[in-house]
C-alpha cells in the first residue's frame, strides 16, 4: 500500500509512474554481467594469504617458495603497494588506509590480507598460499569499544600513544552543544538515562567482492569490477599503485547488492598488482568467509542517553555519549549519528559526545545510514519511556516535540521544509495504530511499538550526457552504478521534462573513461543528484531543438515553445513537429544533438522514517516473532513508487535482522566465529512479515521535482520500534542488540 501526502497528485505524466525497469530483462535472464562474468584471454587467478591472528607484529614475509613454483606467475605483498608508513587519527573521506589493502608491518585482524598469488588456476593460486612463510608475534587483541578504551588496552597503533589527551585507541571526537543541557535537565519534570550496547553487523550482500585487472603493454590499467563507485574505485587503486587516476579506467559491472559495504577497494589493487607483475590479467573473488572476516561491517558500539522533559511532554535537554568502533582503522561514522541522533525532534538544549575507536576488527563501512540506527535505538527507546513515564500517547508525545522547518537540528543544520511531522501524522492516523491486537494464545505475549527514524542523505557531483538519436529515442549516459533500480528513475526525470516514454530513453552507466566524475552511489543520492543531472541534461536538448525548430521555420528561438514533447510555433499554430520527426531532420539542421549536464548540488535535505510494530513472545524461548510491520518514510516525490516501497521494505527487512538476530561472535582471542551464511543468522522468509509502506510525499525544496533520498531511513527505527513494542508486551526494556532469543529470555526473568 501507498499513501502520498503533500504532493497534488496527477501534476507528473512519467515521474510517479511505475514502468518496468530497463535492466529487468536482462538480469531475470541472466544475460546482466556481473564482476564475476569478466573472462580475458590468458586470465589467472588470484588469491590472498590472511592473517590468522586479530593482531600481531609481521616479522618477516619469505615468498621464494611460492615464487618457485612453476605454474605460479606473481606474489605480491606490501611492497607492491605505495604505504603511508604509519596510520594517523585523521580521516580522509572516501580513501582506503593502503595498509588494509595489504598489510605492511602489522595485521590488525583475523582475515587482514597479507600476501597474494595469482596461477593459473584458481586451485593452483590457493595452494601456492601455504608456501608463503610468514613470521607473526602475536599480540593482544581487543574486540569492542569499551574493552579498547580501557587504561591498560594494547595500542593497536602505537604512535597514538603519545598522545595521551584520550583513552587508548579513540582516533577522534564529534562534539555538539548548544542551548543550555544542564538547565534543561534542572528544568524538567522527568529525566530518563539509560546505556546501550549493539554488536557489529554485516551488510550481507549477496555478491562477494571481485575483481579483474589488466595492466596492458601500454601501462595502461583496466579494472572490471563491482562496486557502488568506480570513481572512487579508481581514485583509491591509483593511489595505492602511485599512479595518476589518467591512467587507470574502471568498467562498473552490475552489482549484486552493497548497502554502502562496497564503497572501499579490497581485491583491485591487489590484482592490478598481480597482473603488473605476471604481464596477464588477474580475476580475484572473495569467499563468503573472507567477505565477513575481512570486508568492512557496520559498527558496533556503546551508547548513553539522557533526555528530559515536563509533564506536559515537552522535551527539555537531550543528551548523547557514544562510541563506534572503527575496526582497524579510524573512521566510524560519527558525524552521521550526530545528525540522526535527536533530528526527528526540537530540542532547545542538547549535549552530543562521540567517540571514534579502533579496536582489532575489519575496518567498518557504511551500513544504510551509518550510524543512525545504533544511536536512534537508543534515543528511541529512552523517548518511549519517557511517554511511558509520563502517561503521554507514544505517537502524541513525538508530535508535540517534532522538528519543523525553521527548527535547528542537534549537529547544527537549519531545517528547511522537511517531513518529520507528515510522518508523524501519517503513523498517528494509520489504521494499525488504532487496531486493536489479537488476544495471544498458548500463554504468548503481544505487544506494539512504534519509532522515528532519519537519515541526513548525502549528494555529491554528478554528469550525465543524452544523445538524440535519429529514431526519435535518446541514449542517456550516466555516472552513477545502479544498485537499485536508478537507471529507471534517471530516465524516468529526463523523460518527464521532454515529454517522452521512459521506453524511449536508453540508459547506461559509463566507465570512467566515458563519462564525466560521478560521486559515488550512497547516502540514498543518486535519485537526487543524477536525476538532478538528467532533469538539466533535458534542458539542454530541450533548448538546441527549440534552436533547430527555428531554423527551420526560419523565425528566431523565442517564437517556438517545447509543449508535452512537440515544438510549436507560438504564432502559427500550423507549424508543429513531434520529438521524433526533428530527431529525424538533425543532419539537415546542423548534426547531433547532445545534452549534457555536470552538476555538484548542495547536500539535500534528510528524509524521516517510522515504523509501527506487532510482536510475539514466546516467554518459554524468548523468541520474538513479528505479527505485523507497517513501514513510513518520507521520499520528496516518488519518482517510482515501487522502488521506493521496495527499498523500504528492503532496508525494513535488514533493520528486523539488526534487531533481532544479527551479530558478529567473537572468540576470546578475537577470531569471528560465525563466517558464514549458516552461521550469521540473516532473516529469511519465515521472520519477515508482509511489509505494508506508507510513501509520505512532503517535496524537498531544492530539488527540480523534490526527491529526497529513500534508500537509508528505513533501516533505523525497526530496532527501536521492536524494542518498544516487546516492553509493551513483556514490560522489560531491552537495551542491547540483537534481541536474541536468549537476551530476550535473560531480560524477562
Amino acid at each position: 500500500m501507498t499513501s502520498g501526502v503533500g504532493v497534488p497528485t496527477g501534476q507528473y505524466k512519467v515521474i510517479g509512474a511505475r514502468p518496468v525497469r530497463h535492466d529487468g530483462i536482462p538480469k531475470v535472464t541472466g544475460e546482466a554481467r556481473y564482476g564475476s562474468d569478466v573472462y580475458l584471454p590468458g586470465m589467472l587467478y588470484g588469491k590472498v594469504l590472511r592473517s590468522p591472528h586479530p593482531h600481531a607484529v609481521i616479522k618477516s614475509i619469505d615468498t621464494s617458495r611460492a615464487e618457485a613454483r612453476p605454474d605460479v606467475r606473481a606474489v605480491a605483498t606490501a611492497q607492491d603497494l605505495v604505504t603511508s608508513g604509519g596510520v594517523g587519527k585523521e580521516v580522509a573521506l572516501g580513501v582506503t588506509q593502503t595498509d588494509n589493502i595489504l598489510a605492511s608491518r602489522k595485521v590488525l585482524y583475523k582475515g587482514h590480507p597479507v600476501a597474494a598469488v595469482a596461477a593459473a588456476s584458481p586451485h593452483v593460486a590457493e595452494e601456492a598460499l601455504s608456501l608463503i612463510d610468514v613470521q607473526y608475534e602475536p599480540l593482544p587483541a581487543v574486540t569492542n569499544v569499551e574493552d579498547a578504551m580501557k587504561p591498560d588496552a594494547p595500542w593497536l597503533h602505537e604512535s597514538w600513544a603519545a598522545d595521551e589527551a584520550d583513552a587508548p585507541n579513540v582516533a577522534g571526537r564529534e562534539r555538539h552543544t548548544y542551548g543550555d543541557p544542564d538547565a534543561g535537565f534542572e528544568s524538567a519534570d522527568v529525566v530518563v538515562e539509560r546505556e546501550f550496547r549493539t554488536q557489529t553487523v554485516h551488510q550481507g550482500y549477496i555478491e562477494p567482492q571481485n575483481a579483474t585487472a589488466w595492466w596492458e603493454p601500454g601501462g595502461r590499467l583496466t579494472i572490471w569490477c563491482s562496486s557502488q563507485g568506480h570513481f572512487g574505485i579508481r581514485g583509491n587503486t591509483a593511489r595505492a599503485l602511485g599512479l595518476p587516476e589518467s591512467q587507470v579506467k574502471v568498467v562498473p559491472m552490475e552489482i549484486g547488492g552493497g548497502f554502502g559495504g562496497k564503497l572501499n577497494v579490497y581485491l583491485e589493487p591487489i590484482a592490478a598488482a598481480l597482473s603488473r607483475k605476471s604481464g596477464r590479467p588477474v580475476k580475484m573473488w572473495m569467499t563468503r568467509a573472507e567477505v565477513l572476516e575481512a570486508t568492512g561491517p557496520a559498527a558496533g558500539g556503546y551508547v548513553r542517553v539522557k533526555m528530559g522533559a515536563t509533564r506536559e511532554g515537552r522535551i527539555t535537554a537531550a543528551q548523547a555519549h557514544y562510541a563506534y568502533e572503527a575496526g582497524a582503522y579510524p573512521g566510524a561514522p560519527l558525524a552521521a549519528a550526530a545528525a540522526a541522533v535527536f533530528a526527528p525532534y526540537d530540542i532547545a538544549n542538547v549535549r552530543i559526545d562521540g567517540l571514534d575507536v579502533v579496536d582489532n576488527k575489519p575496518k567498518t563501512s557504511a551500513y544504510r545510514a551509518p550510524g543512525a540506527t545504533v544511536a536512534v535505538f537508543a534515543v528511541e527507546s529512552v523517548v518511549d519511556e519517557l511517554a511511558e513515564r509520563l502517561e503521554i500517547d507514544p505517537v502524541e508525545l513525538r508530535l508535540l516535540n517534532a522538528a519543523r522547518e525553521g527548527t535547528r537540528r542537534a549537529d547544527g543544520v537549519m531545517n528547511v521544509r522537511i517531513g518529520a511531522e507528515e510522518v508523524m501524522e501519517a503513523v498517528r492516523e494509520h489504521p494499525h495504530y488504532a487496531a486493536p491486537l489479537d488476544a495471544p494464545q498458548d500463554g504468548k505475549l503481544r505487544g506494539r511499538g512504534v519509532a522515528m527514524g532519519f537519515c541526513r542523505n548525502n549528494s555529491g557531483m554528478a554528469c550525465v550526457v543524452a544523445n538524440v538519436l535519429d529514431d526519435g529515442k535518446v541514449s542517456l549516459v550516466e555516472g552513477s552504478v545502479d544498485v537499485g533500480g536508478s537507471r529507471t528513475a534517471v530516465s524516468q526525470q529526463f523523460a518527464e521534462v521532454l515529454g517522452l516514454s521512459v521506453e524511449d530513453v536508453i540508459p547506461q552507466v559509463a566507465d570512467t573513461d566515458t563519462i564525466g566524475y560521478t560521486s559515488n552511489t550512497g547516502g540514498s543520492g543518486v535519485a537526487y543528484k543524477s536525476g538532478w543531472a538528467a532533469h538539466d541534461a533535458a534542458n539542454d536538448v530541450k533548448r538546441q531543438l527549440i534552436e533547430r525548430a527555428a531554423l527551420l521555420w526560419e523565425t528566431s528561438p523565442e517564437d517556438v515553445e517545447y509543449v508535452d514533447g512537440a515544438l510549436r510555433h507560438r504564432s502559427d499554430p500550423e507549424l508543429s513537429m513531434t520529438f521524433t520527426e526533428i530527431a529525424a531532420l538533425l543532419p539537415e539542421t546542423g548534426g547531433p544533438v547532445v545534452g549534457r549536464a555536470n552538476i555538484n548540488p548542495g547536500g539535500m535535505h534528510g528524509s524521516y522514517s517510522a515504523n509501527i510494530v506487532d510482536v510475539e513472545i514466546d516467554p518459554e524461548t524468548g523468541k520474538v516473532d513479528i505479527l505485523r510491520f507497517t513501514a513510513f518514510q518520507d521520499a520528496g516525490k516518488a519518482i517510482h513508487p515501487s522502488y521506493v516501497e521496495g527499498q523500504i521494505q528492503g532496508g525494513s527487512a535488514q533493520g528486523i535482522g539488526w534487531a533481532l538476530n544479527e551479530e558478529y561472535f567473537m572468540s576470546d582471542d578475537g577470531r569471528l566465529l560465525n563466517a558464514s551464511f549458516l552461521d550469521y543468522r540473516m532473516p529469511t522468509s519465515y521472520d519477515v512479515p508482509m511489509i505494508e509502506t506508507v510513501v509520505v510525499e512532503a517535496p524537498s525544496a531544492l530539488h527540480p521535482f523534490g526527491v529526497r533520498g529513500v534508500g537509508e531511513a528505513n533501516i533505523v527505527p525497526p530496532p527501536a520500534a521492536i524494542a518498544n513494542a516487546i516492553h509493551n508486551a513483556a514490560s522489560v526494556r531491552m537495551n542491547r542488540l540483537p534481541m536474541s532469543p536468549a537476551a530476550v529470555l535473560a531480560a524477562m526473568s
